[in-house]
Formats: structure tokens, sequence, C-alpha cells
């Protein structure tokens, strides 16, 4: 049997599925057309195709659906995958892996996760149902394409009238509209009725009829609308003006895009809704048979909106009470592990972390020439190209010329820089770079003079910082060698502006562009920069979700992973790198609630703090209240030290030796790592008043850690305490009290950090948290922190690290040099601790969540009590 020709009757027999309706059907047509070729067919050819026919005929068997990423409301199982005679999905399904050439396990992935979607939405059998949930997906990770396969999965099983509000801008909105026509539309266009189209213009307006028609059975509706008050308008007012007849027929499938902007209540006041909210959930109102679906890879705003409002009966809200669902992590998704890296299984022998992708801008003079500091000066200054900026230029013109060299010239290629919010800095920034390239175009086509030698030397240490880790990362020419692809990137290059007011903007349409874009808001959000390698960044926010919609740099970059580089300044880099980690913990917390069955109305979304930093603006927090802290379940580290304060350095190292001494030497058990147990808690609370943890940690809170331990005091009366040795590091510099002289650990710092404090990344290892266990599995290849810490006692675990002052990246000077890690070069050794606290995970941490116990209708009612819930601007600065 022949696997190739197999898989090749299997294309034919999916091609022919929305013509012929089952599989049986479709093999026959194929082994007809086969005959007219070659008859009598051989016996092999007639069994590759009866194999061919089997396969198709497996993927449409009934599945269950277990719902892996999501927290449900009690519903019926109404949908089980696609099924022979439907038209949509089988159809986008052959689209994508035939025209767009998407990776068979990317095709599945997506099936797998929008049957899940499709599962949680109202049974369209039904006479009227009303449904809301929340898809969270990552930045730039493909939502769309799950928005797509829900669509065309959702038309199949009956939905007849698809609203998808598609961002807040012209641009954007038809960019959706246009993506959705290209991949579901045009393949059955025959079964469409459009209100909008993919022109700028082309957005809802009130039909002719002044209403919707009449749906007809194997046919759906499409509107794309931007999320604007007056598109809004006028779909409501097309609800209002179709006969009921028609609007219980109409079974809507309403996405809304980006839900977290715009969509949930900013009001002052939860009696004075915002117009887009108010306007949504009127529309919801209005129809009988809904769905309402948000996508967000931000849902900060989502968790936080109440689940019980005024008037709840009248008009109904925007939460998410029927399902959440976090959607997994593409497997060739370019995300933050990619730029920053994992939290590694083993922090002392780790050398790397991430692609080191990030080059910092650290000059304050520099910075103050690429950006305008105050709003008064906006109109007088003229930024320019400075030496970063030339540099990451050089390395664009670069990274599209290996590109075309691997075969990429028929795709598109994108840099971002984006360094103010002021329109008149764009077109100033677009016309410096653009003087720029008119002043070196002739030197680079021409591979001569010091620019051209300045672009190979940017060229080959960019390429020796990244080494290759797929095969066709290995084709790295020279720069000599490129120069005639750099000719065609130079005839390709324009430079574009994209805002809310330039004339000169983005085009994806047509035939592949090359293009340097200039922007603002617009790029913050939705706005997809196809082929981006390049980023320049310096536009500041103090929100969470205003500054993770930015990170434009994550999504997908096939076959030139190693290529991607980010421009930006120290301490965004260092908020990237927080918020990554918060943006997880969401998922997790879906996770672990999705396991314990809880329901979204039970599920109260924790969102971690970061001291500076708000999470989302402070109307959308007006329900979000700081809950109790609990560190139950959780293990806690210090990986940021004030390395070169003296005190600090000595005062900690001094309060280890104190603890040692207090507990007694001949109390500590272990031939290297030595543990202590049953140590009295006042001893470790004393420690950690006398010890000091760096004021640069966004969740580990010296008076945190204590006023959880003075609550739990009656369970915590007993610990155990545990010093964490290296067998072959090097010995400290001081005695640690009366163990002498210990064998110090290597942790050492990463480069991308602010200089004020050094940040290793990890200090606990997993096998750490066994120091006092009394069994252990056989193996701790691939468990997790959760299943390890059921083999501990039930008793908390302090433990203590001594750090090496030095600690090179390579202590043993047996590799290269690190590329994203350089020496600790404290001011003498560290003490480093960490704890495992005892107890269940699910109520840790100190974060902002929604309230969630349900309120009487009295409570409802009662209008003091809003008042209260009303009154959260201090939330803005959430560590106020």
């Amino acid at each position: 049997m022949s696997s190739t020709q197999v898989d090749r009757f299997v294309r034919q027999i999916r091609d022919k599925l929305p013509v012929y309706g089952n599989p049986e059907e479709c093999a026959e047509k194929v082994k007809e057309d086969a005959e007219a070729i070659v008859s009598p067919l051989p016996e092999m050819v007639l069994q590759d195709i009866n194999a061919a026919y089997q396969v198709v005929k497996k993927s449409f068997r009934e599945v269950e659906i277990l719902r892996p990423s999501s927290i449900i409301k009690s519903r019926e199982n109404w949908y089980h995958g696609p099924q022979p005679h439907h038209k949509h999905w089988p159809a986008l399904d052959g689209y994508l892996r035939e025209v767009k050439g998407w990776e068979p396990d990317a095709v599945d992935s997506i099936g797998k996760t929008s049957n899940e979607v499709v599962s949680l939405l109202g049974n369209p059998a039904k006479k009227s149902f009303r449904e809301r949930g929340l898809v969270v997906g990552y930045v730039q990770s493909g939502k769309t394409a799950n928005m797509t396969a829900v669509i065309a999965k959702a038309v199949d099983a009956g939905y007849n009238l698809i609203v998808l509000l598609g961002g807040m801008t012209n641009k954007l909105r038809a960019q959706t509209q246009l993506r959705l026509e290209s991949d579901i539309v045009n393949r059955h266009r025959e079964l469409w009725q459009l209100y909008t189209t993919s022109e700028d213009t082309g957005d809802f307006v009130i039909p002719r009829n002044g209403s919707f028609t009449m749906p007809v059975s194997g046919r759906a509706q499409l509107a794309v609308l931007k999320k604007v008050s007056s598109r809004l308008d006028q779909f409501l007012k097309t609800i209002e003006r179709t006969p009921p007849k028609i609007l219980q027929e109409l079974k809507v499938l309403l996405i809304d895009d980006e839900c977290d902007q715009a969509s949930v209540n900013s009001a002052k006041s939860e009696y004075d809704m915002t117009t887009i909210n108010e306007l949504i959930r009127c529309v919801i109102r209005k129809l009988p048979s809904v769905s309402y679906v948000g996508y967000t890879a931000t849902p900060f705003a989502n968790v936080f909106i109440n689940p019980y409002p005024p008037g709840r009966d009248e008009l109904d809200d925007l939460y998410p009470e029927d399902f959440i669902t976090a959607l997994p992590k593409p497997e060739a998704y370019f995300g933050a592990r990619e730029v920053f890296g994992d939290e590694p299984a083993d922090p002392g022998e780790e050398v790397e972390s991430g692609h080191d992708m990030i080059r910092l801008i650290t000059d304050n003079d520099e910075l103050s020439r690429l950006r305008v500091e105050k709003a008064a000066d906006k109109d007088n200054f003229h930024p320019s190209v400075t030496g970063n900026l030339e540099i990451a230029i050089l390395w664009f013109i670069s990274s599209c010329a290996i590109r075309r060299r691997r075969g990429h010239a028929d795709r598109h290629m994108s840099m971002l820089v984006h360094t103010s919010p002021w329109i008149i800095q764009h077109d100033r920034m677009a016309d410096a770079i653009e003087a720029w390239l008119e002043k070196h175009g002739n030197d680079l086509r021409h591979g001569r003079g010091q620019i051209f030698n300045d672009l190979s030397r940017v060229m080959k240490d960019e390429l020796d910082r990244v080494e290759p880790y797929r095969d066709m990362h290995h084709i790295r020419p020279e720069a000599e060698e490129v120069v005639p692809e750099i000719n065609e990137v130079l005839d390709a290059l324009d430079v574009v502006v994209e805002n809310g007011e330039s004339d000169r903007r983005l085009d994806y349409t047509g035939a592949e562009k090359t293009y340097i874009v200039v922007g603002g808001a617009v790029l913050a959000r939705g706005l997809t920069l196809e082929g981006l390698s390049v980023s320049f960044f310096l536009r500041t926010s103090r929100q969470y979700d205003t500054l993770l919609q930015m990170g434009r740099w994550f999504g997908y970059r096939h076959g030139y992973e190693d290529l991607p580089r980010l421009w930006t300044t120290p301490d965004l880099a260092d908020s990237f790198r927080q918020l990554a980690r918060v943006e997880e913990e969401i998922r997790e917390d879906i996770e672990k609630y999705q396991i314990h069955n809880v329901t979204p109305k039970e599920f109260a979304v924790k969102v971690r703090s970061i001291p500076g930093m708000a999470i989302t603006s402070a109307t959308k927090m007006r329900h979000a209240y700081r809950i109790a802290i609990s560190f139950a379940g959780r293990h806690v580290q210090t990986i940021r030290f004030d390395h070169r304060d003296d005190d600090t350095v000595r005062g900690n190292w001094k309060a280890g030796s104190r603890l040692i001494d207090d507990i007694g030497v001949a109390r500590f058990e272990g031939e290297s790592s030595r543990v202590a147990k049953g140590v009295d808690g006042s001893k470790v609370r004393q420690f950690l008043i006398n010890f000091d943890i760096a004021s640069s940690h966004l969740n580990l809170k010296k008076e945190h850690l204590l006023e959880y331990i003075d609550k739990q005091a009656g369970r915590m009366a007993k610990w155990n305490v545990g010093i964490i040795l290296s067998a072959k590091g090097e010995t400290s510099s001081y005695e640690l009290g009366g163990m002498g002289k210990v064998t110090t650990v290597n942790r050492s710092r990463l480069k991308d950090t602010p200089g004020e404090y050094a940040d290793i990344k990890a200090l606990m290892s997993r096998r750490d948290i066994l120091i006092d266990a009394n069994s252990r599995p056989e193996s701790l290849k691939g468990k997790t922190w959760t299943e390890l810490k059921k083999y501990r006692p039930n008793l908390p675990l302090l433990l203590l690290y001594p750090i090496n002052a030095e600690s090179s990246p390579d202590p043993k000077r047996k590799g290269a040099a690190s590329k994203t890690r350089e020496p600790l070069d404290a001011v003498n050794d560290l003490l480093g601790i960490a704890i495992v606290f005892p107890g269940e995970e699910l109520t840790a941490g100190d974060y902002y969540a929604v309230e969630l116990d349900s309120p009487t209708p009295e409570e409802l009612d009662d209008v003091d009590e809003m008042e209260v819930v009303d009154d959260m601007d201090g939330a803005e600065l959430i560590n106020e």
C-alpha cells in the first residue's frame, strides 16, 4: 500500500464531499475518475482508494468531546463533531491543508479545539437559547483560525446568522472580513448572503428592505461589524425592524473579537453603561436565539465583569457565565517561551534563557533622540535614526534577504517601529527612516562602503547569537552572497504609517509586501503584521492588557524562528517577562478549576498584581477585590537580588548564619545538602524578619509572607529547614554560622534586566523540594511541581541557598560564552531562600478577583451596596 497514493486519494475524496455529501459516493466518484484514465484499475489502486475511504469515514465518526480546556455550566451534549453531510468545515479543512499548506497537526489541533467551543454553544435545534462564553487565546496565536473553524462548524450544525464584531478600526474590520471570505465564504459562495464587504467602506448599514431576511435551510448570513456605536446602532435597528416570524428562525452566533476592548462596561457607575456595552447587551436581549462568544488574549477586563449587575433581568450582561475556554498553545507558536525561555528544571545547569532575541537600549541620550518625553513637546520634536535603530533596520534588511534565500520570496515581511502614541511623531519617524534608506540605499545595493560593512557585521553577529534549531535555519549565507537578494528587498521595501489618520498604510492584499511599519494604537491590538521579524518597541503602558496586546512579535514564524529580534528598553523587557507569567496563571487557573468541575459563576479568576502597574482600567475593575492572601500549596523563591548592596548582602548572610546556630548544627542531617526537621516556627519567623527580599520582586513581599504565616501559626508551628549545597560548587567566602564555609550553588544573571538588581530567573530545582521527603519517585523526569509535592510531609519547608558571588554562566569554562546570561558579579556570596507551603493551591496568591458569592435579590436592589463597589478608583495603581 502506497501511503503517498492513499493520502492523494484522501484529498480527492475530501474535495468531493461538499458536492456528494457522504464518503461512500465520493470514493465511488474517485474510482470512476481513475477508471477513465486506466481501466480496469489495478488491485493495488483499488486497495488504496478503499484505504482512503476508511480514513475519511473514520474522521467523521461521532466523537465524544471531553472539553479539557473549559470550565462550564451544566449543559446538554448536542454537538458530536463534523458529519459527512457537512459542507463548510470539510471545505475549510481542505483549504487549510492544500491551499494554505498548513501542517496536518496544526489543522487537526484547530479541528479539535473548535469542536470543544462549538459543543459549548446553544443548540440551534432549540426554539430559543441565550449563551455567553469566553475563549482565551494567546496574542497573535491564531485565534482567528479557531474563530473561522467555529463559524464553519456552527453553520454546518444549524446556525444561520453569523455576526462578528471585528475591531474598532476600518482596517481591522476589513482584514477580518477578508479573512472570513477567503477561508469560508468563497469555498461555497452560493450558500452565503453578505451584509458587509471587505472594502474599508463595507461596514454594516440597515438593509434596503429594512430587516434581516428569512433564513434558507443550508444557507447562512454574515455581517462583520466595526465595534463602534454607529454600526451597532444600525444593527440593533435592523433587529427591531425584522418581523418576529423571521427573528424566531434566526439562530445567531455573535462573536466579539478582542472582547476586552470597548465591550466591557467602563462607565463610572454600573447604572451608566458605556454606549458600546449597552448596545451589545441590547442586541443579545432582542435576539431569541443567540450564542455570544468573546475572544481575547488578555481577558483581564472580562473576568472582572460583575456577574450580578443591577437590572440584569431587563438587560443581559456579558459575564461569561456559561463557559470559559482556554485554547492550548499551538505547537508552532512563537511566544514568551521562545523569547524569554522556560523556567529551567535544574537552574544550576542552565546556561541560556530563550533564544537571545532581545536587544536592550540602555542609553538615555539615545532614547531622548527617538521619542518625545512630554506631550507638550510633540509638535517640535524630530526623531532621528540612532545607532540601535540603524542596526535594527540593517538586521531587517538582512533577515529579509536570508528569508528569500530560504525560499520565502513569495511571503510578506515586516518590521515594526513603535516609539510614540502621537500621530505627528509617526510621520516624522517614517520620514527619518525613508531619508536613511535614500542615503544608504545605493551602497547597500552594490555591497560597498561603511554601511555595507556594518550590515555584514550585524548579520554575522546576529546569526552567531541564535544558533539554528530547525533544518531551514541552516541556510545562513554571508552578506556578500545575498547582495542580489538585498537589491530585491530594497526594491520591494515600503515605509508605511499605520494610525487613524495616515494615507500611507498597510495593504497585504495581492502580491507579497515588504514593509517597515511605523505606527501607534492601531498596531497595539488585533492587527496582524504579516511576516514580522523585527520590532523596535519603546511605547510604554502601565496596564497589563494594553502592554500585552502590544506584543505583536508573538505569533507564527514558520521557517524563520531564529530571525525575529526585539529592540526595547530593560524596563519594558522586564515588564513583558513578568506579564507572560501573569497571563499564563489565568490559563492554569482555568485548567485547575476545570478538573474540579467548577462552573463559571463559581470561578473567581485571580490576576496577580505587579507593583507599579494596573491590570486594566480602573473603571473596568470596579468589581475587583484584593482577596485574602494565601500561599497554600505554593512554592516561592527569591530570584531577584540587590546584589551590589553590601549591607543587604552581608545582612542576609548573617541572618542565615544566625538561624542555623539557633537551630543547632547537630540537628542538620545529610551528606551533601542538609536538612533539619521539626524546627520551631518562631525561629523561621524571626529569620524572615531579619532577611531582606528585593523590592523588585513582583509577587514575593516579606509582609505578605509574615501575614500568612501568622494567620496559619497554629497549622505551621513546626517547620523543616534545608540548606542546598553543590557538590561541585566553589567554597563560600564566609562561614555560614556553625556550618563553617560551605559549597555554594551557581546562579548566573540574565542580561536583559535593569542594572540595579540581578534576575537569575529560577533558584529552585524540582529535586530540592524532596529534601525532607520520606519517599521519592523513581525518576523526576516529567514530574510537575504539584506531583512532587505529594511526596512531601505536611509541613512547611524553608530552603537556604548560598550562591557564589561570581556565578559565571559557565563556571568550569568548558563552553562558549553565554548569549543571554552574564556573571552574577555580586559584592559577595548571596543567600537565596525558597519556601514550600503545605495545603491546596487553588486559593493561593496575592490577586485581584471578582467577588462571586451569589447576592440575594434584596442585595441586588440595594443602591448603597453598589455605591460601595463602585468606589474603586484606587485600583488603578494596584500597589497602593
